[in-house]
Protein backbone atom coordinates (compact mmCIF):
# COMPACT_ATOMS: atom_id res chain seq x y z
CA UNK A 1 0.00 0.00 0.00
CA UNK A 2 1.48 3.52 -0.90
CA UNK A 3 1.38 6.50 0.99
CA UNK A 4 -0.96 8.08 -1.14
CA UNK A 5 -3.56 5.03 -0.27
CA UNK A 6 -3.05 5.94 3.76
CA UNK A 7 -2.60 9.70 3.54
CA UNK A 8 -6.69 9.78 1.35
CA UNK A 9 -8.76 8.20 4.15
CA UNK A 10 -6.71 10.69 7.13
CA UNK A 11 -7.18 13.70 4.30
CA UNK A 12 -11.05 12.38 4.14
CA UNK A 13 -11.53 12.05 7.73
CA UNK A 14 -10.15 15.10 8.57
CA UNK A 15 -12.43 17.40 5.96
CA UNK A 16 -15.50 15.07 7.83
CA UNK A 17 -14.80 16.02 10.88
CA UNK A 18 -14.17 20.04 10.05
CA UNK A 19 -17.46 19.77 8.39
CA UNK A 20 -19.33 17.97 11.53
CA UNK A 21 -17.24 20.88 13.56
CA UNK A 22 -18.57 23.65 11.58
CA UNK A 23 -22.48 22.17 11.54
CA UNK A 24 -22.37 22.37 15.65
CA UNK A 25 -21.41 25.88 15.73
CA UNK A 26 -23.80 27.00 13.56
CA UNK A 27 -26.45 24.62 15.31
CA UNK A 28 -24.82 26.21 19.00
CA UNK A 29 -25.12 29.82 17.29
CA UNK A 30 -28.61 30.57 18.37
CA UNK A 31 -27.77 29.61 21.72
CA UNK A 32 -24.81 31.68 21.73
CA UNK A 33 -26.82 34.68 21.36
CA UNK A 34 -27.41 34.73 25.30
CA UNK A 35 -24.32 35.79 27.00
CA UNK A 36 -24.92 33.24 29.76
CA UNK A 37 -27.95 31.42 31.70
CA UNK A 38 -28.42 32.85 34.87
CA UNK A 39 -31.82 34.82 35.38
CA UNK A 40 -31.41 38.62 35.84
CA UNK A 41 -33.42 41.23 36.40
CA UNK A 42 -32.29 44.50 33.96
CA UNK A 43 -32.15 47.58 36.09
CA UNK A 44 -32.18 50.67 33.92
CA UNK A 45 -31.24 54.36 34.06
CA UNK A 46 -31.02 56.83 31.39
CA UNK A 47 -27.64 58.66 32.16
CA UNK A 48 -25.20 58.37 35.20
CA UNK A 49 -26.31 60.25 37.78
CA UNK A 50 -29.70 58.22 37.96
CA UNK A 51 -27.78 54.67 38.08
CA UNK A 52 -24.85 55.77 40.31
CA UNK A 53 -27.41 55.53 43.14
CA UNK A 54 -28.04 51.98 42.52
CA UNK A 55 -24.12 50.78 41.11
CA UNK A 56 -22.76 51.94 44.75
CA UNK A 57 -24.70 49.30 46.09
CA UNK A 58 -24.09 46.75 43.53
CA UNK A 59 -21.79 43.56 44.97
CA UNK A 60 -19.48 40.80 42.87
CA UNK A 61 -19.80 43.55 39.93
CA UNK A 62 -18.42 42.25 36.89
CA UNK A 63 -18.41 44.19 33.24
CA UNK A 64 -19.36 43.08 29.91
CA UNK A 65 -18.66 45.64 26.83
CA UNK A 66 -21.36 44.85 23.76
CA UNK A 67 -21.46 47.55 20.92
CA UNK A 68 -20.00 49.90 23.44
CA UNK A 69 -22.52 49.43 25.94
CA UNK A 70 -21.42 48.57 29.42
CA UNK A 71 -23.41 46.25 31.21
CA UNK A 72 -23.09 45.06 34.69
CA UNK A 73 -23.76 42.13 36.61
CA UNK A 74 -24.20 41.46 40.08
CA UNK A 75 -26.46 41.56 43.36
CA UNK A 76 -28.94 44.25 44.07
CA UNK A 77 -30.14 43.52 47.45
CA UNK A 78 -29.76 40.13 46.93
CA UNK A 79 -31.19 39.59 43.62
CA UNK A 80 -29.34 38.89 40.61
CA UNK A 81 -29.11 42.05 38.20
CA UNK A 82 -27.53 43.65 35.42
CA UNK A 83 -26.97 47.27 35.38
CA UNK A 84 -26.93 49.58 32.67
CA UNK A 85 -27.55 52.99 31.32
CA UNK A 86 -29.92 52.98 28.33
CA UNK A 87 -28.75 56.19 27.18
CA UNK A 88 -30.82 59.08 26.90
CA UNK A 89 -33.84 59.60 24.00
CA UNK A 90 -36.38 56.92 22.96
CA UNK A 91 -34.19 55.47 20.14
CA UNK A 92 -31.35 54.93 23.11
CA UNK A 93 -33.63 53.62 25.48
CA UNK A 94 -35.33 50.79 22.70
CA UNK A 95 -31.56 49.77 21.52
CA UNK A 96 -30.15 49.09 24.47
CA UNK A 97 -33.08 47.25 26.44
CA UNK A 98 -33.30 45.12 23.06
CA UNK A 99 -29.70 44.56 23.25
CA UNK A 100 -30.03 43.36 26.99
CA UNK A 101 -32.53 41.12 25.92
CA UNK A 102 -30.59 39.57 23.63
CA UNK A 103 -27.50 39.17 25.31
CA UNK A 104 -29.08 38.10 28.60
CA UNK A 105 -31.47 36.30 30.67
CA UNK A 106 -33.57 39.13 31.58
CA UNK A 107 -36.65 38.25 34.03
CA UNK A 108 -38.01 41.34 34.74
CA UNK A 109 -37.00 44.61 33.53
CA UNK A 110 -37.24 47.60 35.98
CA UNK A 111 -36.79 51.49 35.35
CA UNK A 112 -35.28 53.87 37.31
CA UNK A 113 -34.75 57.39 37.00
CA UNK A 114 -35.74 61.01 37.30
CA UNK A 115 -38.71 62.50 35.03
CA UNK A 116 -40.58 66.19 34.55
CA UNK A 117 -44.06 66.57 36.78
CA UNK A 118 -47.36 67.64 33.94
CA UNK A 119 -49.62 66.81 37.33
CA UNK A 120 -49.98 69.53 39.07
CA UNK A 121 -50.45 67.63 42.16
CA UNK A 122 -47.11 66.43 42.19
CA UNK A 123 -44.15 68.16 43.78
CA UNK A 124 -40.44 67.57 43.10
CA UNK A 125 -38.77 64.63 44.64
CA UNK A 126 -42.16 62.70 44.39
CA UNK A 127 -41.91 59.53 42.80
CA UNK A 128 -44.61 58.00 40.79
CA UNK A 129 -45.26 54.49 39.60
CA UNK A 130 -47.44 54.91 36.22
CA UNK A 131 -49.72 52.16 35.29
CA UNK A 132 -49.13 52.49 31.70
CA UNK A 133 -47.15 54.50 29.18
CA UNK A 134 -47.42 56.74 26.04
CA UNK A 135 -45.29 57.90 23.56
CA UNK A 136 -46.80 61.30 22.67
CA UNK A 137 -44.48 62.27 19.92
CA UNK A 138 -45.44 59.45 17.73
CA UNK A 139 -47.09 61.76 15.57
CA UNK A 140 -48.86 63.38 12.39
CA UNK A 141 -47.73 66.63 11.95
CA UNK A 142 -50.38 68.41 9.96
CA UNK A 143 -51.15 70.83 7.33
CA UNK A 144 -52.20 74.05 8.30
CA UNK A 145 -55.96 74.68 6.29
CA UNK A 146 -58.03 78.38 6.50
CA UNK A 147 -59.94 76.23 9.43
CA UNK A 148 -56.76 75.07 11.43
CA UNK A 149 -54.57 72.70 11.46
CA UNK A 150 -56.22 69.60 9.52
CA UNK A 151 -54.14 66.30 9.54
CA UNK A 152 -54.13 63.80 6.81
CA UNK A 153 -57.29 61.63 5.47
CA UNK A 154 -57.73 57.73 6.51
CA UNK A 155 -54.61 58.14 8.72
CA UNK A 156 -55.13 55.92 11.56
CA UNK A 157 -54.38 55.49 15.20
CA UNK A 158 -55.19 59.82 15.24
CA UNK A 159 -56.99 59.14 18.99
CA UNK A 160 -56.18 62.55 20.65
CA UNK A 161 -56.66 66.32 20.38
CA UNK A 162 -53.33 67.86 18.76
CA UNK A 163 -50.64 70.39 19.90
CA UNK A 164 -50.78 73.10 17.21
CA UNK A 165 -50.00 71.00 14.33
CA UNK A 166 -48.86 67.74 16.17
CA UNK A 167 -51.84 64.61 16.12
CA UNK A 168 -50.38 62.19 18.51
CA UNK A 169 -51.27 58.66 17.13
CA UNK A 170 -50.89 55.17 18.10
CA UNK A 171 -47.53 53.22 16.79
CA UNK A 172 -48.13 49.62 15.05
CA UNK A 173 -46.81 47.28 16.67
CA UNK A 174 -45.82 43.33 16.89
CA UNK A 175 -45.03 40.90 20.03
CA UNK A 176 -44.73 37.13 20.52
CA UNK A 177 -48.26 37.18 22.01
CA UNK A 178 -49.53 38.68 19.26
CA UNK A 179 -47.57 38.56 15.54
CA UNK A 180 -50.05 40.14 13.48
CA UNK A 181 -49.21 44.54 13.10
CA UNK A 182 -51.71 46.16 15.79
CA UNK A 183 -51.90 49.93 16.90
CA UNK A 184 -51.13 50.33 20.52
CA UNK A 185 -50.98 54.00 22.19
CA UNK A 186 -50.73 52.83 25.65
CA UNK A 187 -48.21 50.01 27.25
CA UNK A 188 -49.73 48.56 30.33
CA UNK A 189 -46.69 47.58 33.12
CA UNK A 190 -47.04 44.27 34.83
CA UNK A 191 -49.65 44.21 37.36
CA UNK A 192 -47.99 42.06 39.49
CA UNK A 193 -45.30 44.32 39.98
CA UNK A 194 -47.32 46.99 40.42
CA UNK A 195 -49.20 45.55 42.90
CA UNK A 196 -45.97 44.90 45.02
CA UNK A 197 -45.27 48.41 44.26
CA UNK A 198 -48.37 49.53 46.27
CA UNK A 199 -46.50 48.02 49.42
CA UNK A 200 -43.68 51.13 49.04
CA UNK A 201 -45.82 54.14 50.15
CA UNK A 202 -43.63 53.82 53.13
CA UNK A 203 -40.20 54.46 51.88
CA UNK A 204 -38.35 56.94 53.42
CA UNK A 205 -37.35 60.06 50.96
CA UNK A 206 -34.79 62.53 50.64
CA UNK A 207 -36.10 66.28 50.71
CA UNK A 208 -32.15 67.94 51.10
CA UNK A 209 -29.47 67.88 48.56
CA UNK A 210 -25.67 67.50 49.86
CA UNK A 211 -25.60 71.33 48.98
CA UNK A 212 -28.62 72.05 51.37
CA UNK A 213 -31.04 72.47 48.70
CA UNK A 214 -34.52 71.64 50.03
CA UNK A 215 -37.90 70.75 48.99
CA UNK A 216 -40.92 72.77 49.74
CA UNK A 217 -42.95 69.70 50.35
CA UNK A 218 -42.37 66.50 51.53
CA UNK A 219 -41.81 63.60 48.99
CA UNK A 220 -43.84 61.04 48.45
CA UNK A 221 -44.33 57.43 46.89
CA UNK A 222 -47.50 57.87 44.18
CA UNK A 223 -48.76 54.65 42.43
CA UNK A 224 -50.76 54.57 39.61
CA UNK A 225 -52.00 56.98 36.54
CA UNK A 226 -50.12 57.38 33.21
CA UNK A 227 -46.90 58.15 31.46
CA UNK A 228 -45.85 59.72 28.27
CA UNK A 229 -42.56 59.59 26.88
CA UNK A 230 -41.04 61.46 23.74
CA UNK A 231 -37.68 62.55 22.64
CA UNK A 232 -37.81 65.73 23.89
CA UNK A 233 -36.91 67.80 26.51
CA UNK A 234 -40.17 70.01 27.72
CA UNK A 235 -39.93 73.33 29.60
CA UNK A 236 -42.66 74.42 28.58
CA UNK A 237 -46.48 75.68 30.74
CA UNK A 238 -48.84 75.44 27.89
CA UNK A 239 -47.41 71.86 26.73
CA UNK A 240 -47.76 70.42 30.12
CA UNK A 241 -51.09 71.15 30.38
CA UNK A 242 -51.65 69.87 26.95
CA UNK A 243 -50.03 66.45 28.51
CA UNK A 244 -52.00 66.48 31.27
CA UNK A 245 -55.04 67.30 29.93
CA UNK A 246 -54.81 65.03 26.79
CA UNK A 247 -53.36 61.79 27.78
CA UNK A 248 -54.38 62.73 31.52
CA UNK A 249 -49.86 62.21 32.17
CA UNK A 250 -48.55 62.43 35.57
CA UNK A 251 -44.80 62.73 34.14
CA UNK A 252 -43.19 63.35 31.38
CA UNK A 253 -39.60 61.41 30.50
CA UNK A 254 -37.59 60.14 27.56
CA UNK A 255 -37.36 56.90 27.87
CA UNK A 256 -40.05 54.76 29.98
CA UNK A 257 -42.59 54.04 26.94
CA UNK A 258 -39.59 53.00 24.66
CA UNK A 259 -38.46 50.07 27.45
CA UNK A 260 -42.07 49.51 27.89
CA UNK A 261 -42.91 48.56 23.86
CA UNK A 262 -39.46 46.74 24.34
CA UNK A 263 -40.77 44.57 26.85
CA UNK A 264 -43.81 44.34 25.38
CA UNK A 265 -43.56 43.08 21.98
CA UNK A 266 -40.74 40.81 24.03
CA UNK A 267 -43.20 39.75 26.58
CA UNK A 268 -41.47 40.76 29.09
CA UNK A 269 -42.66 42.55 32.77
CA UNK A 270 -41.99 45.94 32.70
CA UNK A 271 -41.93 48.32 35.50
CA UNK A 272 -40.95 52.19 36.08
CA UNK A 273 -39.52 54.23 39.13
CA UNK A 274 -39.68 57.76 38.28
CA UNK A 275 -38.88 60.53 40.81
CA UNK A 276 -39.42 64.46 39.35
CA UNK A 277 -36.66 66.46 39.30
CA UNK A 278 -38.38 69.11 37.66
CA UNK A 279 -42.28 70.44 36.77
CA UNK A 280 -41.36 70.20 32.58
CA UNK A 281 -42.00 74.33 32.86
CA UNK A 282 -44.78 74.63 35.54
CA UNK A 283 -42.55 76.14 37.59
CA UNK A 284 -42.63 80.26 38.85
CA UNK A 285 -39.01 80.26 37.41
CA UNK A 286 -36.56 78.85 35.35
CA UNK A 287 -36.57 74.93 35.08
CA UNK A 288 -34.77 73.37 38.26
CA UNK A 289 -33.51 70.00 37.45
CA UNK A 290 -30.05 70.33 37.61
CA UNK A 291 -31.08 71.82 41.41
CA UNK A 292 -33.08 68.55 42.23
CA UNK A 293 -31.67 65.74 40.09
CA UNK A 294 -29.87 64.15 42.82
CA UNK A 295 -32.31 64.28 45.42
CA UNK A 296 -35.20 63.24 42.42
CA UNK A 297 -32.68 60.34 41.31
CA UNK A 298 -31.46 59.00 44.89
CA UNK A 299 -35.37 59.44 45.83
CA UNK A 300 -36.14 57.08 42.47
CA UNK A 301 -33.49 54.36 43.75
CA UNK A 302 -34.40 54.46 46.86
CA UNK A 303 -37.79 53.50 46.18
CA UNK A 304 -36.61 50.80 43.41
CA UNK A 305 -34.07 49.02 46.39
CA UNK A 306 -36.74 48.30 48.60
CA UNK A 307 -38.58 47.03 45.76
CA UNK A 308 -36.18 44.74 45.11
CA UNK A 309 -36.06 43.63 48.89
CA UNK A 310 -39.93 42.38 48.32
CA UNK A 311 -38.66 40.34 45.34
CA UNK A 312 -39.58 36.10 46.22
Amino acid sequence: MTNAHIWWPCRRALALACVGLLLAMVVAMPAMATSEQQQRIAIISAFEPELTHLSDRLKDPSEKQINGITFTTGTLQSQPVVLFLSGISMTNAAMTTQLALDHFNISHIVFSGIAGGADPDLNIGDVLVAERWGQYLETVMARETESGFQPPKGKEGLKFPGFGMMFPREVRVRSEQQPEIHHKFWFEVDQNLLQRAKKLQDVSLESCSQEKECLENEPRVIIGGNGVSGSAFIDNADFRRYAHDTFDARVLDMESAACAAVAYSNDVPFIAFRSLSDLAGGGAGENEMYTFMDIAASNSARVVLRFLDTWD
